[in-house]
């Protein structure tokens, strides 16, 4: 697990979306940024999981619940949303 936060500047969205895909890793976030970067201008990624409306003690159990139930689709390349009671997936686009 990497975090963001550790890194000594801050490179932006699409340099932390970029690391995550060169590193082959899916991105956890709870910014929907990401979500735009990849659909609307296409960058490359291994899968975003988006966590919505969670307390930190939530965000924690739901990413590991989402991480166990969905990683296949995540490392496909879809993006998942999830809230407390409710999970969305966006399948990858077709990859050429």
């Amino acid at each position: 697990m990497v975090w963001s936060g550790d890194w000594p500047k801050d490179p932006g969205d699409e340099e932390i979306l970029a690391t995550a895909y060169r590193e082959g890793r899916i991105l956890v976030t709870l910014d929907k940024d990401f979500g735009e970067l990849a659909i609307l201008r296409g960058n490359p990624h291994c899968g975003i999981l988006r966590l919505v409306n969670l307390s930190t003690k939530e965000q924690s159990i739901v990413c590991l619940q989402v991480l166990q139930l969905y990683r296949d689709e995540l490392f496909s390349g879809a993006i998942v949303t999830a809230e407390l009671d409710r999970v969305r997936i966006r399948p990858p686009e077709n990859r050429a």
